[in-house]
C-alpha cells in the first residue's frame, strides 16, 4: 500500500505542478491576444479551476465522523453550514476585516496543508534531508494568498467583485509584496541548500503564478488545481474504499473513490449558476463575488475539521 500511496501522491504533485505552469503559460498567450485586464478569460479559467476544487471540502463529515449515527451526522453537517454562513455575513458585512481574517486563516490553512502533503510522502520514503516547515509553511502559505492581492492587476479585479476591498491594505501593497517575496525567495534559497529540490520546484511556480498570472486566475489555479488536489490525495489514507484501492495496486481507483463523495457538491455549485444565468444576472461580477465569498468563507469550518489531519500528517 505504501509504495501506491507514494506513487499517486507524486502523480498528484506533478499534476499541480504541470497546472501552475499551464495557469502561467495561458496568462502568458490570453494577455498578448486579448486585453489583458479583460475579465471574460480570466472567469472561464477561474470557474474552470475553481470546479475542479470544490469537491474536496465536500469529503469532511466522511473524515471527522467516519462511522457516526445519522442524527449525529446531521448535527455536524448543520454546525459546519451555520459557521459557514456567519462566516459569510462577517465578510460581507465587514467586508474588510473579514477579508483580511479570512485571509490570514487560508494562508496558514493552505500552508500546513501542503507541507502535511509532502510529509505523508517523506515518512513513506525517508529523504536525505527534513523539509524545513518554518520557512515552507510560511512560504507555501503566503505566497498564493497575499501576493495575488498586492500586485497591479489587483486593482481592477478587486473593483470587479467589491470595491470596498481595493484599499484592505491600507496602503502597504508594496512592503507586503516585498515581505513575502523575499521571504519566499530565502525559503527557496533554504530548500535548496537543504537538498529539497522538488520543493525548490513548487515555491518556485508558485512564486511565478503568483506574479504573473491576474490575481483570480492565481488564485483559482492554486486552490482548485494544487490545495484541492493534493488535499484530496490526502484523504485517500482516511477513506475505507481509497485505502483497500490503494492495497489492491490501484491508485486512481484510490483517487476517484474520494472525489465521487464530493462531485454532488460541484453539481450544486452549478444548479445554482444556472440559476443566477436564467435570472439574467451576469455571471462574472456580482455573482463571481459571492461565489468567492462562499470559498473562503467555507475555508473556516474546513480549517477546523481538516486540523486532526494535518496533525497527524505533520507529527
Amino acid at each position: 500500500m505504501q509504495e501506491n500511496a507514494v506513487a499517486l501522491f507524486k502523480r498528484v504533485r506533478l499534476f499541480s505542478s504541470i497546472a501552475a505552469a499551464v495557469g502561467i503559460l495561458l496568462t502568458l498567450i490570453f494577455s498578448e491576444l486579448l486585453n489583458a485586464s479583460s475579465m471574460g478569460w480570466q472567469v472561464v479559467i477561474a470557474v474552470i479551476a475553481l470546479a475542479i476544487g470544490i469537491p474536496h471540502g465536500a469529503l469532511d463529515h466522511l473524515v471527522t465522523l467516519p462511522k457516526a449515527h445519522p442524527k449525529k451526522m446531521a448535527l455536524f453537517i448543520a454546525i459546519y453550514v451555520a459557521v459557514a454562513v456567519v462566516a459569510v455575513i462577517g465578510i460581507l458585512q465587514f467586508n474588510t476585516i473579514g477579508f483580511i481574517i479570512v485571509l490570514f486563516m487560508s494562508a496558514i490553512h493552505f500552508g500546513i496543508g501542503d507541507a502535511a502533503f509532502i510529509s505523508e510522502i517523506d515518512r513513506r520514503t525517508a529523504p536525505e534531508r527534513k523539509l524545513n516547515r518554518w520557512f515552507y509553511i510560511p512560504a507555501a502559505g503566503f505566497t498564493p494568498v497575499f501576493i495575488p492581492l498586492v500586485n497591479s492587476a489587483s486593482t481592477e479585479a478587486l473593483a470587479s467583485v467589491n470595491p470596498a476591498l481595493i484599499n484592505w491594505h491600507q496602503g502597504y501593497d508594496s512592503e507586503i509584496l516585498l515581505a513575502v517575496t523575499s521571504f519566499t525567495l530565502v525559503a527557496i534559497a533554504v530548500m535548496g541548500f537543504r537538498k529539497r529540490y522538488r520543493e525548490v520546484l513548487d515555491l518556485t511556480l508558485l512564486l511565478l503564478l503568483a506574479h504573473l498570472a491576474p490575481p483570480l486566475i492565481a488564485f483559482a489555479v492554486y486552490f482548485g488545481c494544487w490545495h484541492a488536489m493534493r488535499h484530496t490525495a490526502r484523504l485517500t489514507l482516511s477513506l475505507p474504499g481509497s485505502i483497500e484501492n490503494l492495497t489492491q495496486g490501484s491508485p486512481r481507483k484510490a483517487f476517484l473513490n474520494a472525489v465521487f463523495p464530493g462531485l454532488p457538491a460541484l453539481i450544486g455549485t452549478f444548479v445554482v449558476a444556472g440559476i443566477m444565468a436564467l435570472s439574467g444576472r451576469d455571471f462574472s461580477d456580482e455573482f463571481f463575488w459571492m461565489a468567492l465569498v462562499v470559498v473562503w468563507a467555507l475555508t473556516v469550518p474546513h480549517m477546523v475539521v481538516t486540523a486532526k489531519l494535518d496533525r497527524a500528517a505533520l507529527t
